[in-house]
């Protein structure tokens, strides 16, 4: 779950619904500003599909009694996260291998610098994952792999920015993760620079220089769950009884 705090509100977006924007954004993406767009169709799957691991832990929101908030991505429990990333992986595989391969090349960067025994043995499973799908692919372009893996983050870290920012923020009230640019974004940009984000309106957001072929919209679903209702029936029940609604934001 992502999670937006507000004075009376959470504002509650399910990671398969961010994931979608992802998708979005590497459809709309211009492939001339890489190698070639070879299997990109794989790439774009693997944005809609890289955060399915969470269908099943975003249906219930728990509650985070150390931080007095629902538990977001960022702080979920480690051990349930690592096997649902597992199980989301294993899914993403049966259905397309390439795509796999992208999703836990980013899974394991998330824990690349990680001392924990149960991250450290997630890495090692999934190394191995990598190589037996590597070696289904003989004639890979490592280069072109690359910048697949360095799409699909800025896909995830593009959705992010629209979930975690207010509506209009000014860039100096954005998260912290993104007000300098987008990391790892260097080789999308004519001169070498990071891709950069800043919002127009409440639903509008311009990328300088923009990587797309064309401005488009994207519905981002969420809830919002008044701090009211879930101190009267717990985040489950609030959640579960708060309506969904949706923001749809011209991306350009």
């Amino acid at each position: 779950m992502i999670i937006r705090e507000t004075t009376e509100s959470y504002i509650m977006i399910k990671q398969h619904d961010h994931a979608h924007i992802s998708g979005e954004i590497i459809k709309h993406f211009n492939t001339g500003l890489i190698t070639s767009g070879e299997s990109i169709e794989d790439v774009i799957y693997a944005a809609y599909q890289h955060d399915r691991s969470w269908i099943g832990l975003d249906d219930t929101p728990i509650w985070n009694d150390r931080s007095d908030i629902p538990f977001a991505f960022s702080d979920y429990p480690l051990l349930p996260k690592l096997a649902f990333y597992k199980i989301g992986l294993d899914e993403i595989e049966e259905c397309n291998a390439y795509a796999a391969l992208l999703c836990s090349m980013h899974f394991c960067s998330f824990f690349s610098q990680s001392t924990d025994k149960d991250c450290i043995q997630f890495l090692k499973e999934e190394t191995k994952r990598q190589s037996k799908i590597r070696k289904q692919f003989p004639a890979i372009d490592v280069t072109l792999l690359q910048q697949h893996f360095r799409l699909l983050q800025y896909s995830d870290n593009l959705s992010l920015y629209l979930c975690l920012n207010e509506p209009g923020a000014k860039k100096d009230k954005e998260h912290p993760w993104f007000k300098n640019g987008f990391k790892n974004t260097e080789m999308f940009h004519g001169k070498g620079y990071q891709l950069n984000a800043r919002w127009l309106s409440s639903d509008e957001v311009t990328v300088e220089p923009s990587p797309f072929t064309s401005p488009f919209h994207a519905g981002l679903l969420y809830k919002k769950v008044k701090k009211t209702d879930v101190d009267a029936m717990g985040i489950a029940e609030a959640y579960k009884h708060s309506e969904e609604r949706e923001q749809i934001i011209l991306i350009k």
